[in-house]
């Protein structure tokens, strides 16, 4: 009720800002009667005191602090004209409505300033409306498009034809000045002009760079690059300042270092990888434990603070893995070259030597700059090929190492055993693999195996993160962590409501929420038709990994101490862990070394977060595209699927290898459904014919939009489904669509046919996905994108497992976000 109390008292304020208000008009207003409920408002209110929220009157009134009046947030526009605008950051407050007349035209992503006009009902569910009073900062600074020439020009030297779909509703003219492209140019162009009162319904601008022709192989991929401004080719000053970095280890860069050039340190990655940035060694010690040795490319050696190469790094933050290609942090020349722990090669290295007994305790442990030498250049395949499938031809090429690999085996089960302990929790994994021609068109779409080598790397890349960073934590230096913070208590008690729908018991306290009791969880469904509906539920109430100055734990890995240290060649992160540890090293841990970073590792943590969120951006709206551009080449045909998320408008629907696409409501012909929120349920109002997450169904591909990442399906057999009895009494049901027509809830927020966020484009992750409107045009849905399925420990900006370089660079698995 507290919680309930803040978030309502919090709006009742801001939709009478200039009013004052005795305790006793603040409880009649909210409905909250009795002694007790009195006692709580008092109590509340001398905390909004406190937190700046309210003020008192020299009459002993309350009211909102001036302070407050105006707030600041994210405009998510939708294109029937209103929007939504999320300004509490801590997601106490529900989002507050902004009618089509109250958006001053703002963007989609704008930041904006707004005023609360009307109050939410809790009561119903209606969040705040409230009125855009200034747009502070633009989201979209330029737009990607082919160049056309119309009719319709307004004369204008032609238009961009914008494919975003939060700008479908825009047109956008290009002037004169600038560049002249020509029809079926793709350019980019930078906004002049944004809507208004004199052309509400277009934008203006200038071309400014022709990336390529509308037919060029691999424009759909670049187009997707420049919407997210991410930077596809390094200036030419920092070309040429990787070309003055040697090729080659020299005499004088191994003083200081630990040479391990002795040891048996082997990389193990994907058949087509070049960037090879971790090397590993186990060895049985003589009291039973084990020596685990993690060896990692030292970049930040390269990589110079303040150097051109170093600025360049800190802007991209991240390498980003597309479809085909890869977009590096760094050069090819240090990535796959100097950097690259290539076998046989001489390599400067960061190391984290460990001992480990057997219960997977790290005893021991050293961090050390190092030389050394890769034995061997091992892939995920060939380990594999030892480790399960015991091929006799792979066991004796490899005769010498193959002792090595049995005891890594033991060591990661170990490890293994010892996470699931603690309660680190093990999400579905499942991801997909592309397969494009040689012109970049999709031409398959399969799971990607992950066997033993690529879990047992894992396991040796998590250990050497968590050991660095309680190292430092306990040095008590200034660091940068990799933190998964706890989930609020809201969003947790909301998922324990949702499990006893489905008499699922939960035993535990959503406010002191332990790992283990998310893993007991899962355990209890593994197996049955709801695993996957519950794996989902969970994640959406789970919060977003991120870079931290501070120590905050990691939730889903159930560790106490977190970083990124293993992946410098792809992460900044890293390099930065690199390159503290490197200086505490040589000038000490004091007063004066600490400063060094102090002031700078909050915004590095902030900057290198966003820059990982425009990478994830970028690589689902990719790999959607690309799985549309597939299914173009199957409609018509049926398939298995699962039914992977139900909403108002219809069900989302995935296909044995990830694919994902969307059953409009209105396609469900045989029945009049309704909407169970409760039990995420479409039942038919006749035959009570239900569908729910997890349950296996059959679909034929109807329709494909390729530019809109969008997959339309129609459901088969529905006379196979089971039949419930979920349906409540008349006056509380949802209304569907069937056949009379398209899902008439769908009036805020669910964007027409294929509602939501894009129809099925970036559903599958547990996003937004179209459910904007949860009860009302005044409250929207803020479910974060949760991207902690399985460990990032290595690979692109967090990554779970490396997969092939498709691209000739440093391709590796990225393809669904799974981040911790």
């Amino acid at each position: 009720m507290q919680d309930n109390l803040k978030a309502d008292l919090t709006a009742f304020f801001r939709a009478h800002a200039d009013q004052t208000y005795t305790v006793e008009d603040i409880s009649d207003a909210l409905h909250y009667h009795g002694s007790a409920a009195f006692k709580l408002i008092v109590q509340e209110l001398a905390q909004l005191e406190r937190d700046g929220l309210v003020q008192v009157t020299d009459r002993g009134h309350f009211q909102l602090d001036p302070s407050q009046k105006v707030l600041t947030g994210i405009f998510h526009g939708n294109d029937k004209g209103f929007g939504f605008v999320a300004y509490d950051e801590n997601k106490v407050e529900p989002d507050a409505y902004i009618a089509p007349d109250n958006t001053m035209r703002a963007l989609n992503g704008d930041t904006v300033k707004i005023e609360i006009v009307r109050a939410g009902d809790p009561r119903t569910g209606k969040g705040p409306e409230g009125k855009v009073t200034e747009i502070v900062e633009r989201h979209y600074e330029q737009v990607v498009g082919e160049f056309m020439q119309t009719d319709d020009d307004a004369g204008y030297v032609g238009q961009v034809r914008l494919t975003d779909k939060k700008l479908l509703k825009y047109k956008f003219y290009i002037t004169a000045v600038g560049l002249k492209p020509t029809p079926g140019e793709v350019v980019t162009a930078e906004i002049t002009e944004y809507p208004n009162d004199a052309h509400p319904d277009a934008m203006v601008g200038i071309a400014k760079q022709v990336i390529g022709s509308v037919d060029d192989p691999g424009i759909d991929i670049l187009q997707i690059v420049y919407q997210h401004n991410i930077p596809a080719e390094f200036p030419e000053d920092v070309m040429q300042a990787a070309d003055e970095i040697p090729d080659h280890v020299l005499p004088e860069e191994m003083q200081g270092r630990e040479d391990v050039t002795n040891q048996n340190l082997v990389t193990i990655d994907g058949e087509s990888s070049k960037d090879l940035d971790d090397a590993v060694t186990v060895w049985k010690l003589p009291n039973g434990n084990y020596h685990l040795g993690v060896h990692i490319a030292d970049v930040s050696h390269y990589v110079t603070p303040g150097s051109l190469i170093d600025k360049e790094a800190y802007k991209r933050g991240t390498s980003v893995y597309l479809t085909d290609r890869v977009i590096p942090m760094l050069p090819r020349r240090l990535s796959n070259g100097i950097c690259s722990l290539n076998e046989g090669e001489l390599r400067l290295c960061m190391s984290c030597d460990m001992e480990i007994d057997p219960e997977g305790n790290v005893v021991k442990h050293r961090i050390h700059p190092s030389v050394m030498r890769s034995k061997a250049r091992m892939t995920y395949t060939a380990v594999n090929q030892i480790l399960e499938a015991h091929d006799a031809v792979t066991m004796d090429r490899y005769k010498e190492l193959v002792p090595m690999f049995e005891d890594m085996g033991d060591l990661h089960r170990i490890l293994l055993k010892h996470r699931k302990n603690r309660g680190a929790i093990d999400f579905d994994d499942r991801e997909a693999e592309i397969i494009v021609d040689d012109k970049g068109h999709a031409i398959d779409v399969k799971l990607r195996t992950r066997g033993l080598a690529e879990r047992m790397i894992e396991s040796f890349m998590l250990a050497a993160n968590e050991t660095v960073a309680e190292h430092y934590f306990r040095a008590k230096v200034p660091f940068l962590y990799r933190v998964h913070e706890t989930p609020d208590g809201d969003r947790v008690r909301s998922f324990f409501e949702f499990l006893t729908a489905f008499g699922i018991n939960v035993k535990g306290d959503p406010n002191h929420l332990r790992p283990k009791m998310m893993q007991g969880i899962l355990k209890q469904v593994a197996g049955k038709p709801e695993e996957a509906m519950v794996s989902v539920m969970m994640l959406r109430s789970l919060k977003q990994a991120r870079y931290s100055d501070q120590s905050l734990g990691h939730f889903g890995l159930g560790a106490e101490f977190y970083t990124h240290f293993t992946s410098p060649i792809r992460r900044y992160p890293d390099t930065m862990v690199h390159r503290m540890i490197h200086y505490y090293e040589d000038h000490g841990i004091n007063d004066a070394s600490k400063q060094v970073f102090a002031p700078v590792l909050e915004e590095i943590g902030v900057h290198t977060s966003e820059m990982e969120r425009r990478a994830i951006d970028a690589e689902r709206d990719t790999n959607d595209m690309k799985m549309a551009e597939y299914m173009a080449d199957h409609v018509g045909e049926e398939f298995d699927a699962v039914v992977s998320s139900v909403m108002k408008f219809g069900m989302f629907v995935e296909l044995p290898n990830t694919i994902e696409g969307l059953i409009h409501i209105s396609r469900m012909q045989d029945d009049y459904y309704e909407y169970v929120e409760k039990y995420l349920a479409l039942v038919g109002r006749n035959t009570r014919r239900t569908y729910r997450i997890g349950q296996a169904i059959r679909v034929k591909v109807i329709h494909v939009d390729k530019e809109q990442s969008e997959i339309d399906f129609e459901l088969l057999n529905p006379e196979d489904a089971p039949v419930s009895d979920l349906l409540p009494h008349r006056e509380h049901r949802s209304r569907g669509g069937g056949r009379f027509g398209s899902n008439r809830n769908n009036q805020h927020g669910n964007g027409g046919h294929n509602g939501g966020n894009g129809g099925n484009r970036n559903h599958r992750n547990g996003g937004n996905g179209g459910n904007r409107n949860n009860g009302g045009a005044g409250h929207r849905n803020t479910n974060n994108n949760n991207t902690h399925r399985s460990s990032d420990h290595r690979g692109n900006a967090g990554n779970n497992h490396r997969n092939s370089n498709h691209g000739g660079g440093q391709h590796r698995n990225s393809q669904n976000g799974n981040r911790h």
